[in-house]
């Protein structure tokens, strides 16, 4: 048997034993997976639902409320609150364990007034080699994450999303805003307003895969190294310049070792995560 599909039949399997569940889905690669296959799964018992909140582009709830219209889920849409948390604001390494903890702290209510026996979230088997402390919130709440459960990687879930017609399934890797900021540095409303219009800027040239990152006055872009040539011609550069000027920063510079996930991750090291 094909390992992905084998991977997938447990997932099923898994699902259908936890009977309802409860998706965090936020319309990104793999939480669109997992809660399109609960919903084939489990039909009405498996709802999905969307944390709005600052740190979170409107254009990614947009997606998410397609995805979920075109698959027939159910989707809940919440407020968190997040930025009230003073250990997510100082934004140490710790970040999203506050981020974690203050959306699974409003899940569970929910999960108990809809039925559902379990809180999923779509952590994959590729999360658990980077610094996600996020899944200790998890594992405090009893989150489940049956992706990672079943072997799943990144490059699986979308093979399975192409074979079932999910749009995701070529998506670039989405993060919330917050991740744009160095460590250290005091995440607030402005900033976080600052990078979701900044990043716009470059959606709208046509980029796929982008990322501004906030460095006070400076603005430093990573972008696939193919759109490299694209994005330093005139009148693009100036066009770009301009722009993110005009939103606040006071310089604008291109990373030449272009996009990767989690690059301000990069300052803590080797970590000891498997």
């Amino acid at each position: 048997m094909d390992p992905a599909q084998g991977k997938l039949d447990s997932l099923k399997t898994a699902l259908a034993e936890m009977g309802s569940v409860l998706v965090a889905y936020s319309g990104g690669v793999d939480s669109t997976f997992l809660l399109k296959v609960a919903h084939d799964v489990l039909g009405g018992r498996a709802v999905g639902v969307t944390a709005l909140s600052e740190s979170y582009p409107q254009a990614e709830l947009e997606d998410a409320r397609r995805y979920a219209r075109e698959m027939g889920a159910r989707q809940i849409e919440i407020e968190t609150r997040e930025l009230d948390r003073e250990g997510y604001r100082a934004n140490s390494p710790e970040r999203c364990f506050f981020c974690k903890d203050e959306l699974f702290t409003k899940l569970a209510p929910i999960a108990d007034r809809e039925g559902c026996r379990f809180v999923v979230y779509g952590e994959i088997v590729d999360d658990r080699a980077d610094h996600r402390p996020g899944a200790r919130a998890a594992r405090e709440h009893r989150v489940r994450a049956p992706l990672a459960e079943a072997g799943l990687t990144k490059l699986e879930i979308r093979r399975l999303s192409k074979e079932m017609g999910l749009a995701t399934w070529d998506k670039p890797s989405m993060a919330c805003l917050s991740s744009r900021i160095p460590y250290g540095s005091e995440v607030t409303p402005d900033k976080l307003a600052m990078i979701e219009k900044a990043e716009d800027v470059l959606r709208n040239l046509g980029l796929r895969q982008y990322r501004v990152r906030h460095h006070g006055a400076v603005a430093r872009l990573e972008v696939d190294p193919r759109d490299f040539e694209e994005l330093v011609r005139s009148p693009v550069r100036d066009l770009v310049v301009r722009r993110l000027k005009d939103l606040g920063f006071q310089y604008v510079t291109l990373d030449l070792q272009g996009y990767r996930s989690g690059s301000l991750n990069e300052v803590l090291g080797p970590r000891p995560y498997a």
